[in-house]
């Protein structure tokens, strides 16, 4: 579904991701763990076209987002088949980007109406369901400013879902949140998982890892150190650079 390959990045010549491979198969939730600044962010902005690539090739369906040209200098797909290409891709970023001046519902409803060409009356019927979905119903008329951290971020994965994206990305849901609302948002992407949706989540919840996730990938230093099933990743056979960064989350 998903295939990297030797993809790498830099910003002002410093190396944030250098020769990274990956494979996600449909229906596999893929956790990506690691210190802050090991270029999990910057890997999953890339898979979204929010950055752009400086080497490798990225695959969707098996059609190329990027490859290499004839130089070996990455090559973009048009304009029209990139577009295409981005929408199986859905995004919910770490600080939510709801637009504080809009309610909810129309958080909800704008994205499918401008962007898959839904007349008012699907996007609001698409948008009720999925505020259901993530136990928001009685929320739809009011504005992100008043709501809680936790219910904004499960707002941004509804919004994210009403574009109907093959992949669900997560960039850090947590990390702005208390350990029960931190529960909150989890507890949707359990659900989500159960359902057997695509999902690559950056994550430091150790736990949700382990018990959610099909596959693990460690990063350290732009570079995949390990990967492989939760139990090969994070068990007992697991890496030095690994277990020291358990250790400092208090995961040992």
């Amino acid at each position: 579904m998903l295939e990297v390959s030797h993809i790498a990045k830099a910003f002002e010549n410093e190396a944030v991701l250098r020769d990274v491979s990956l494979t996600v198969r449909q229906g596999q939730v893929v956790a990506i763990i690691g210190r802050s600044g090991s270029g999990k962010s910057t890997l999953l902005r890339c898979l979204n076209h929010l950055e752009t690539v400086d080497a490798g090739e990225i695959r969707i369906d098996g059609v190329p987002m990027v490859s290499a040209d004839e130089n070996g200098k990455p090559a973009y797909a048009p304009k029209a088949e990139l577009r295409k290409l981005c929408l199986k891709m859905g995004f919910v970023f770490q600080n939510y980007n709801l637009f504080p001046h809009m309610t909810v519902l129309r958080n909800l409803c704008q994205a499918q109406e401008r962007v898959l060409g839904r007349s008012k009356a699907e996007a609001l019927v698409r948008a009720r369901a999925l505020l259901a979905k993530v136990g928001l119903s009685d929320k739809e008329r009011q504005y992100p400013c008043q709501l809680s951290g936790g219910q904004q971020q499960r707002v941004a994965i509804a919004r994210a879902l009403a574009l109907d994206p093959e992949i669900l990305c997560f960039d850090e849901p947590t990390s702005a949140l208390d350990p029960q609302l931190t529960q909150e948002v989890l507890n949707v992407i359990r659900e989500l998982a159960a359902e057997k949706r695509t999902m690559i989540v950056v994550t430091h919840e150790m736990r949700f890892a382990r018990e959610v996730a099909d596959y693990v990938i460690f990063m350290q230093d732009g570079v995949i150190r390990a990967q492989g099933t939760p139990e090969e990743v994070m068990g007992q056979n697991r890496t030095e650079e690994l277990s020291a960064f358990m250790g400092l989350l208090g995961d040992d």
